[in-house]
């Protein structure tokens, strides 16, 4: 670290999506498999064909429980699907069915294990449920779209910006990996793109109180490039303000190769998004009698386990 960086503290808060356990997708009977033939686990449902109604997959929301659960978030036992409007060729309705005011779990926390052996707790904002986009495959000078994954069940588990590093965040997802694959929710497969990663990135000069300009780097698919990626970004904000210039709020991508980040596009809001209650499905309404039933289920977490192990154990 040079001395200029040394006057700044990097802020870091991180967006996963987790695709959970389930046979079938989220609103619709059709097979999650992957690596399966393009197009060929989709029907008029997931395709977006007009007059088409959504129907809410049960196990899905008991997964999303068991993921609440996993990570101490409070259920709610009640919350509401939304519209997320954006034009894009592999969302073919042209918006996605996602939770944005009243997801089924609000707070939570994930303890971070840091290298000086202590650990550091990192706060959860929510966790939602929501269906994945399709898939678009370019070739050459096309580009083709595969629909196999649309509509496929997630949680996005949406972190406070707790974070204060490239090496933090990428031992916080080892942990939230650890915590779902434990509790049944998701296999942890970041090759397959069941465990994705956006990351939230600012600085600020130390003992400034007011974050910085924050830029998300988007679907970074391994811890090593997360890190990597967090610390090579941070680095570019800080010479941006240490020259006097002002970070732009935008997306970016992570180039392995060129070991930088690079523009994709403008920062979106909420606004943008036009979000509106999704008037095909009803509230959720989760019993707690059904909360209850998911924590008799859920397995013994990696933290119990390891705790276990040592003062039981004596391993």
């Amino acid at each position: 670290m040079n001395p200029v960086e040394r006057d700044f503290e990097t802020v870091v808060g991180l967006e996963v999506h987790a695709q959970l356990l389930t046979r079938t997708k989220l609103f619709c009977g059709c097979e999650t498999s992957f690596g399966r033939a393009p197009n060929t686990h989709v029907c008029p449902v997931c395709a977006g064909h007009p007059g088409t109604l959504p129907r809410l997959n049960g196990g899905a929301v008991r997964k999303a429980i068991a993921a609440c659960l996993a990570l101490g978030s409070e259920v709610a036992e009640v919350s509401v699907f939304s519209r997320k409007n954006y034009f894009y060729p592999d969302l073919p309705k042209g918006y996605q069915i996602t939770q944005f005011e009243e997801p089924i779990g609000r707070g939570g926390y994930v303890d971070v294990p840091l290298a000086d052996g202590t650990t550091k707790r990192a706060r959860l904002e929510r966790i939602h449920m929501e269906e994945d986009a399709g898939k678009s495959v370019h070739e050459g000078e096309h580009s083709l779209v595969d629909l196999n994954r649309a509509g496929t069940p997630l949680v996005e588990i949406v972190g406070k910006p707790d974070l204060s590093s490239g090496k933090e965040a990428a031992a916080y997802l080892r942990t939230l990996r650890d915590a779902l694959v434990f509790a049944g929710v998701n296999d942890g497969n970041l090759e397959e793109g069941s465990f994705r990663c956006d990351a939230n990135v600012s600085v600020r000069r130390r003992g400034d109180p007011e974050l910085g300009v924050r830029v998300e780097l988007k679907n970074i698919n391994s811890f090593r490039f997360v890190e990597k990626a967090i610390e090579v970004e941070a680095a570019r904000q800080i010479a941006i303000v240490s020259a006097g210039g002002r970070v732009r709020s935008e997306t970016r991508g992570w180039d392995e190769a060129k070991e930088a980040t690079f523009a994709m596009r403008s920062k979106e809001t909420a606004q943008d998004y036009r979000y509106f209650t999704e008037p095909d499905l009803l509230p959720l309404r989760v019993d707690p009698v059904l909360v209850e039933a998911v924590r008799r289920d859920l397995p013994e977490g990696p933290t119990a386990k390891r705790r276990r192990y040592v003062e039981a154990l004596g391993l």
